[in-house]
């Protein structure tokens, strides 16, 4: 039965304004910029305020970042008030830079970074083809080879279906040992290894490739030809057993083996790749035991409202009846609107992201003063967010992707939030901390009889530690140490 009914709900939605503070809040620096690009592109009215523009006072810039909080709520208080042009139009009073904003001021250095770019792997091999006879045939075999080699050198495509994919794609019917005839040419290609099906045969056509066949060289092939299994696994008793040597042999045969590259295609693939520099969103410097805080904002130019647009917003107002000068008037109106909004959010961006990172830095003031990571406190994001007074939610946006730059490194700074464990004593530490002393453990363990989880955990409870193994052996992997068999050496 169908009926109609009034019905009340109460109901929160987030403005556009409130959308867009989000969205640029978990942008990190390095990636704001182009954000500042796509928004000049997509909206003329607003522009970067050139270098021969940017003669403003840095004292009248600080203050009106400061009241950068009030006009972004104003901004949205009043979108519903009856429109009114002066709230657009500058007076002549009106200073320039009550219509712009700027992450930096006309005094600071911009610095450039440069990118390299290089040949890359796959055009690598290509150019060796042109140095070896082949024929037309074995040319397009050794291309489809080429093509089907993944970033790190290796062949993961089936020989049978490579003779399946000539013949579909480019009508060539090939044997099998047609293409191994042409892998084969491919392997003595540099980088050495290239062309392996398999880790095994990639490390075996390194050691072929030695001009020095040395007897460690020649124990390190018999190694990996008879007993890889054996080698992988670590079981170097039972090399020593069936290979008939003795154990300076065998170490002298694995030295040789770990100098080879497992993954020869890396070593040409990484440089034609888009170098990535972590550039710090905030700096934590140490001023005679005092911290200061400052945001890196130099990735953020110097905004303001196009005066172009300003005027012609003014003269489509004089004739509002006309039709066409009424959209006119809309369009631009709406643009005007969008570039304030855009700048009111990254004055409120940069205010957020300094209140939080501050709230951080005193939370963990001991840290940061002496760079000891057992010092750092449990730390969740409800402990910032009740501080500064923001919704968890808006925490994680900001240490998300952002990092700091401290007197001892550079680091993610969501890596200082961890969960609370007590000790013996009932006093509350970090997670964090507990895997340092668990780091500390194995690094200074014998290396010849590696400690198990099993007595890791029993360390840690003479520590006063008492966690469970399972949760040694997650921290493990979150270290990302091996398990103690695969962390045996011969010493």
């Amino acid at each position: 039965m169908l009926n109609q009914r009034l019905q009340q709900k109460l109901l929160q939605k987030l403005s556009p304004q409130q959308i867009l503070l989000m969205k640029l809040l978990q942008i990190p620096s390095v990636a704001m910029e182009q954000r500042i690009k796509q928004e000049i592109e997509e909206n003329p009215a607003l522009e970067e305020v050139s270098e021969s523009d940017s003669s403003l006072d840095d004292d009248v810039q600080s203050s009106t970042d400061d009241e950068s909080q009030d006009d972004y709520d104003e901004s949205s208080d009043n979108s519903d008030d009856e429109f009114d042009l002066s709230d657009y139009l500058e007076d002549d009073d009106m200073p320039t830079y009550k219509m712009s904003t700027g992450g930096s001021s006309s005094d600071d250095n911009r610095k450039d970074y440069s990118f390299t770019t290089g040949i890359t792997f796959h055009e690598f091999l290509k150019d060796q083809l042109g140095m070896r006879n082949l024929t037309e045939k074995q040319q397009k075999i050794a291309e489809t080879i080429i093509g089907n080699l993944d970033d790190s050198g290796y062949l993961n495509r089936d020989i049978r279906a490579m003779t399946d994919d000539l013949a579909f794609s480019q009508n060539i019917n090939v044997s099998v040992e047609e293409i191994l005839d042409v892998l084969y040419i491919i392997q003595e290609f540099d980088p050495p290894g290239v062309g392996a099906r398999n880790l095994k045969e990639c490390l075996l056509l390194q050691l072929r490739r030695k001009e020095d066949q040395s007897m460690p060289i020649e124990n390190a092939t018999y190694i990996l030809e008879h007993h890889f299994i054996e080698f992988t696994k670590k079981h170097y008793e039972k090399i020593l057993k069936r290979a008939k040597i003795d154990e300076n042999q065998l170490k002298d045969a694995i030295g040789e083996i770990l100098k080879l590259n497992p993954k020869p295609g890396n070593s040409l693939s990484e440089t034609s790749r888009t170098n990535h520099y972590i550039i710090p969103d905030f700096v934590i410097t140490n001023n005679d035991g005092g911290l200061e805080l400052t945001l890196n904002s130099r990735s953020i130019p110097e905004l303001r409202v196009n005066r172009t647009y300003m005027d012609m917003m003014e003269a489509y107002a004089e004739n509002k009846s006309d039709k066409k000068n009424k959209d006119a008037f809309m369009f631009i109106k709406q643009k005007i609107d969008s570039a304030k909004w855009f700048m009111d959010a990254i004055k409120q961006r940069q205010h957020t992201l300094l209140l939080t990172m501050g709230a951080i830095m005193d939370f963990q003031e001991a840290y940061f003063l002496t760079g000891d990571e057992t010092k750092l406190k449990p730390m969740i994001l409800k402990d910032i967010a009740e501080i500064v007074n923001l919704d968890i939610s808006t925490i994680s946006r900001v240490a998300n992707s952002k990092y700091v730059q401290t007197p001892f490194g550079t680091f993610l700074l969501k890596s200082f939030f961890s969960e609370s464990m007590q000790t013996d004593q009932g006093e509350e530490v970090s997670t964090r901390e507990i895997k340092k002393i668990l780091e500390e453990c194995v690094n200074n363990e014998n290396k010849k009889k590696p400690y198990t989880d099993e007595q890791l955990t029993t360390m840690l409870k003479e520590k006063g530690y008492h966690i469970a193994r399972r949760t040694v052996a997650k921290y493990r992997e979150q270290l990302n140490i091996p398990v103690a068999r695969l962390r045996k050496e011969l010493t």
